[in-house]
């Protein structure tokens, strides 16, 4: 037999609906006036007689925005992968061990070295801004990959997220990896990683966009032109006498694209790893 549905219950779910539409324009409205003003021409942009679509799409914006010599847009954006996707696996390798240390092996200073580790989320960026940059200044990677790169490799929230997960991690797996030889180094890598997809993506992935989007690291350390990030290439338009809003709004659709297709191909395992992180112990 049917059952019915109240007159009552479709209203709120047709209210749902509505307001579901309504958050996913206005998510998508940004992204449209990214694309609509990067394939126009600086008079459609500029022109009080606003219009949904250009009145030619110019294509030619892209090879334009890449072929820029006052901009090196190409070397940015390989210059971000190469520091974003260096910093992702390298907080994944170190606040991941960090977050199992904490979690799984017993010594008598744990507590206070989580606290501590917990302790740093409570100190602004700015505070540490200036004594990391003379540190790199004095060992003289100013200018230099590893300078960009190695300040990052190791995030407090990343190990705290990390530790939180492995305390509901099924202990009986790690036991029965242990009857069979495997050492605390070897369950680490060859049981709890393998079953720990979710929160391995779910940082990876706030890790990735971080790096990323960061902006004023990239412009004190990285001074040189062929160590620009894409950020640093974005606020390059900004700086200009006579900016070309066209190909800022094209070069700022092409640097978000990453971290869409990011969270698209990771979203399962982040909503995934999220849930399970919980708030234990």
């Amino acid at each position: 037999m049917a059952i019915q549905r109240r007159p009552v219950d479709k209203v709120g779910s047709g209210a749902r609906y509505v307001v579901l539409v309504l958050g996913a324009v206005l998510f998508v409205v940004p992204f449209y006036l990214l694309l609509r003003n990067g394939l126009s021409t600086e008079a459609d942009i500029t022109s009080p007689d606003w219009t949904l679509f250009p009145s030619s799409l110019q294509w030619g914006n892209i090879a334009e925005l890449f072929d820029s010599r006052s901009v090196p847009m190409g070397r940015s954006l390989s210059n971000s992968a190469l520091i974003a996707v260096s910093q992702t696996v390298l907080v994944l390798v170190v606040s991941g061990m960090a977050g199992y240390g904490l979690a799984r092996i017993p010594y008598r200073f744990a507590g206070p070295v989580f606290v501590a580790i917990i302790a740093t989320l409570m100190i602004p960026a700015a505070v540490t801004f200036v004594p990391s940059f003379i540190i790199i200044s004095e060992i003289g990677w100013l200018n230099t990959y590893q300078g960009l790169i190695v300040p990052g490799m190791f995030q407090a929230f990343a190990a705290f997220l990390f530790r939180q997960y492995f305390l509901g991690f099924p202990v009986e797996l790690e036991e029965a990896a242990r009857i069979d030889g495997l050492s605390t180094w070897g369950t680490y890598w060859r049981i709890v990683v393998p079953n720990s997809k979710g929160i391995f993506a779910a940082v990876a992935s706030i890790t990735f966009i971080a790096s990323w989007n960061a902006f004023l690291w990239p412009l004190v350390v990285g001074r040189d032109r062929d160590k620009w990030t894409v950020q640093v290439a974005l606020s390059s338009f900004l700086n200009s006498q006579s900016p070309k809003m066209s190909q800022l709004f094209i070069a700022s659709a092409i640097a978000i694209a990453p971290l869409v297709l990011a969270f698209v191909l990771l979203q399962r395992w982040i909503v995934e790893g999220v849930e399970r992180t919980g708030i234990t112990g």
